[in-house]
């Protein structure tokens, strides 16, 4: 088994054929085809499904691997070149869409200045999606919502956020004028966080501790997504502070609410392996950041450690 095997086999899933891989290579496709059938005599098995280009079921177990094989081989490269300058190379961070909307700019001027070697790629992603993703190896830090409960997954809190209630502004919760209780919100179906995410396990239990239950609306993985739904007119959310901010316009208001608790927000890593150079840089100025400019921005607060 050599890197060239591994590569070949990555290049055909990558690019859904032996054909689009050998063009994305600049090789011919026989050199493919011998590269992938050396691999599968190897490993005894069938890898690629020749009718559609797909892997197989065993293919899918083996890709995981070559994944984390090519970044480990990508991380070897940036941490040699970063001791020869300034820390170099790939680093791929997953946001949750609402603290990205302010973290990502403050951060991409930050690398600017203290490290331009470094080629930044930031995902937009809800909590579960970015735990896949850095499970998979696609990501090499996330700043997700908490608790992650998957043990392959390292977590650190950075700051807490306030939950608030977001509405039209006809609605009766908002024309109380005054702050709304759990047992009000509980009279009205509401739109909801996806079942099952962080953000809807810390709502669900501050009701279930009042002995009081949600009536769901409508359901959606993503807090921006559900912020908008709550903006166009479509029912009052429970959100975090910053998927409403201040300075957004329109038909809908920020409703006060007793008895919601604070959100947790952390910086996640992969439990294996050790982060590169670059990674490590990129870990350390969100940090950095988040220290010096959380507490500035509405509803949030440094986290307790």
């Amino acid at each position: 088994m050599d890197l060239r095997q591994l590569q070949a086999f990555l290049a055909v899933v990558d690019h859904g054929g032996f054909t689009a891989a050998a063009k994305a290579t600049h090789t011919v496709q026989s050199n493919i085809s011998t590269h992938v059938a050396r691999l599968e005599r190897e490993l005894d098995a069938t890898l690629i499904d020749r009718s559609t280009g797909r892997p197989t079921q065993e293919g899918e177990a083996v890709l995981v691997r070559v994944r984390r094989i090519q970044n480990e081989l990508s991380s070897l490269e940036s941490d040699v070149s970063s001791l020869r300058g300034s820390p170099r190379g790939l680093v791929r961070i997953g946001i949750i869409g609402t603290t990205a909307r302010w973290l990502t700019p403050i951060l991409v001027d930050e690398l600017a200045a203290i490290a331009p070697d470094i080629q930044l790629v930031v995902a937009d992603g809800t909590t579960r999606s970015l735990e896949l993703r850095l499970l998979d190896g696609e990501l090499d830090l996330g700043v997700v919502s908490l608790p992650v409960d998957d043990p392959e997954i390292v977590t650190e809190p950075l700051f807490t956020e306030n939950h608030i209630v977001v509405g039209p502004k006809d609605h009766p919760l908002a024309r109380s004028n005054s702050e709304v209780g759990l047992d009000q919100l509980a009279q009205y179906p509401l739109l909801l966080a996806a079942p099952g995410t962080p953000f809807r396990q810390e709502v669900e239990e501050v009701f279930r501790k009042a002995g009081l239950r949600l009536k769901a609306k409508m359901e959606v993985d993503g807090l921006r997504l559900l912020a908008s739904m709550a903006f166009q007119g479509l029912g009052v959310s429970i959100v975090p502070a910053t998927a409403a901010p201040g300075w957004i316009g329109g038909p809908w208001t920020r409703i006060p609410v007793s008895g919601l608790s604070r959100r947790t927000v952390g910086l996640a890593h992969r439990r294996r392996g050790m982060p590169t150079v670059a990674a490590q840089t990129v870990d350390d100025v969100v940090q950095s950041i988040i220290n010096a400019r959380a507490p500035d921005v509405p509803g949030l607060q440094l986290a307790e450690i």
